[in-house]
């Protein structure tokens, strides 16, 4: 086998994303032949990809697509490490993947990846990826929202690394500024659903159940039982139903009291962090 220099190990692990050992094996297989060891990388890769279904994909990255003001998709897509997450190669499958969703505004998960982009499906598009870094890359989720005014906040959690939380809030009128002010107060504090009225109803009665054994663990006289129980879902509200929580910046105001003197409405919102529900 012919010697390799670190040089070349190096440039084909930034190029493929594979290890260092791998890259050193390939080109010495490839008698130091920088493409054939390119394609021997993704070869092995495209073998394994099956393999990499077990594993977890717990980096990656949030990307949004705007199409005009009133419309706007939301993709959370994974990887295995932050090393791929700030690859060029994943940001541009994200980037052509989110922008499909915007375009197709596909139903679910399993429609999105059975869906056409670029003469091939994006389940294809994300095998063939998987073959060329050498890792599982999954859809995890994504969303789309449609109407009214949508402005999108993305936020780094490290400067070398895409985006890790993306947050998209909806209004019912164009105010830039109070959108940008509820999408950073959602990513900060992480609202859960919009309102009281929009918590699933399976939700809140494990909440109450859960509640009221706390009470009684408390030693509350029962007849106070349902006065406390409801408080302490009240409570539960502000914490986590977005118009309902205080307002980061003025916890004074709710959210609710922060729209209302914009006179603008919140109609919905999709908060996203990577690895995250």
């Amino acid at each position: 086998m012919a010697s390799v220099n670190m040089a070349d190990v190096k440039r084909l692990r930034e190029l493929t994303a594979s290890g260092m050992m791998d890259c050193k094996k390939a080109l010495e297989e490839a008698d130091g032949d920088f493409d054939k060891a390119v394609d021997l990388l993704r070869i092995k890769g495209a073998k394994d990809v099956g393999k990499r279904e077990a594993r977890t994909a717990s980096n990656g990255l949030i990307a949004v697509k705007h199409v005009g003001d009133s419309l706007a998709a939301l993709l959370e897509l994974n990887c295995e490490t932050d090393f791929v997450a700030k690859s060029e190669r994943f940001q541009e499958v994200a980037a052509t993947v989110v922008e499909h969703i915007a375009d197709a505004k596909p139903a679910d998960v399993p429609a999105l990846l059975e869906s056409q982009v670029g003469g091939k499906s994006v389940k294809e598009l994300l095998d063939e990826t998987n073959a060329a870094l050498g890792e599982k890359i999954e859809i995890r989720r994504f969303a789309v929202l449609e109407g009214g005014f949508i402005l999108s906040y993305m936020h780094k959690t490290d400067p070398q690394l895409p985006p890790a939380v993306g947050v998209l809030v909806q209004l019912d009128e164009p105010n830039a500024e109070v959108a940008k002010d509820i999408a950073q107060h959602t990513a900060a504090m992480a609202p859960k659903y919009l309102d009281p009225d929009s918590v699933p109803a399976d939700v809140i009665e494990k909440e109450r159940a859960v509640f009221e054994q706390m009470t009684r663990e408390e030693g509350k006289p029962e007849a106070a039982l349902p006065k406390i129980v409801d408080g302490r879902i009240n409570g539960w509200y502000r914490d986590f139903t977005l118009l309902q929580q205080a307002f980061v910046k003025d916890n004074k105001k709710s959210i609710a009291k922060v729209a209302d003197e914009a006179g603008v409405k919140v109609l919905g919102f999709v908060r996203y962090k990577v690895g995250q529900a």
